[in-house]
């Protein structure tokens, strides 16, 4: 009797594939940087995964926690790699929470603009009678 088993994907593929980084580089780079956990532990890009790990990927500013639903080591569309996995709902609120602060921010400190033409004449008077003073 035969055993039949699922296709092992490595992680860096399965990460390229549910599309969290652009290219496979960038995931294995992100793995040996100790910015993904598999499980709570810290691991190699050719470690295995299994339907049920749990992932932990610090990407930037924001932390994503799953949970792996589906193995595929192919990159196909945006709504394909979504069925990869499911976001905990923790890891949402956080997620949603820091955009928030991100727009509030943002927001805050104004429309940022060029200096118009009165404005930079102005400026180069001002720094030009600085540089007579010295």
């Amino acid at each position: 009797m035969q055993k039949i088993t699922a296709a092992v994907v490595r992680l860096d593929k399965w990460l390229w594939a549910a599309r969290f980084y652009r290219t496979r580089a960038l995931a294995v780079d992100a793995i040996n940087g100790g910015h993904v956990h598999v499980n709570g532990i810290r691991v190699k890009p050719s470690r295995g995964v299994n339907l049920g790990d749990e992932m932990r990927i610090s990407k930037d500013t924001t932390i994503v926690s799953l949970v792996v639903r589906n193995i595929s080591a192919k990159r196909g569309p945006a709504t394909q790699a979504r069925n990869l996995y499911e976001e905990t709902a923790e890891s949402i609120r956080l997620r949603e929470r820091l955009a928030a602060e991100r727009k509030l921010v943002a927001a805050s400190s104004g429309p940022k603009k060029r200096p118009d033409k009165r404005a930079r004449r102005r400026i180069i008077r001002f720094i030009n009678k600085n540089q007579q003073a010295s």
